[in-house]
């Protein structure tokens, strides 16, 4: 057996080797493989790490204290 790595492109320039009606047979066996469920019948979860990398790095617990001392510094109002 060969050693040759298989890649997109030796692939495609294969099947661009082979009659239209052949290439049609090709993508009509291999359609069924490429859309075949996962073996538990749900699609893998996404994994949720660097879910939020884009935003930056968290806020400090000094920053979140002095946060919560302004935002409840008028709590409860007394001309409500």
């Amino acid at each position: 057996m060969s050693t040759a790595t298989v890649t997109v492109d030796s692939v495609l320039e294969l099947l661009r080797q082979l009659p239209p009606r052949d290439q049609l047979r090709v993508v009509a066996r291999a359609a069924p493989e490429v859309a075949r469920p996962t073996p538990s019948g749900r699609t893998p979860l996404r994994s949720l790490r660097g879910l939020c990398a884009d935003l930056g790095p968290a806020p400090s617990a000094e920053a979140i204290d002095e946060a919560r001392r302004e935002a409840w510094a008028n709590f409860p109002r007394e001309d409500i």
